[in-house]
């Protein structure tokens, strides 16, 4: 079992940053899938971003140019830098990980994001 473990969220105004980060202390294995979701109130979870083998990424559309995610290799740790923060963005951001894209995935407890306007 892996146990991932968010920080960093909080409480910006519109036009903001806020940085998350996630780390898998005590994990056996590389997570070479890392990524961050989030869940609005009343909505489905959604994918914000990925990255894989500490490459290769992939954004949410709403996201690009304001979100980078980045990661540590040799920590299994993963960070979301979140600029020009719009009060759209306001949710439970949570840390997702796996060995691969064909292993179960791992999710951390959720980070709340609020951005006011």
């Amino acid at each position: 079992q892996v146990q991932l473990v968010e920080s960093g969220g909080g409480l910006v105004q519109a036009g903001g940053s806020l940085s998350l980060s996630c780390a898998a202390p005590g994990s056996a294995f590389r997570l070479n899938v890392m990524g961050w979701y989030r869940q609005a109130p009343g909505m489905q979870r959604e994918l914000v971003a990925t990255i894989i083998n500490g490459r290769g990424t992939n954004y949410a559309e709403s996201v690009k140019g304001r979100f980078t995610i980045s990661r540590d290799n040799a920590k299994n740790t993963v960070s979301l830098q979140m600029n020009s923060l719009k009060p759209e963005n306001t949710a439970v951001y949570y840390c997702n990980a796996a060995v691969s894209l064909y292993h179960s995935a791992y999710w951390g407890q959720g980070t709340q994001v609020t951005v006011s306007s």
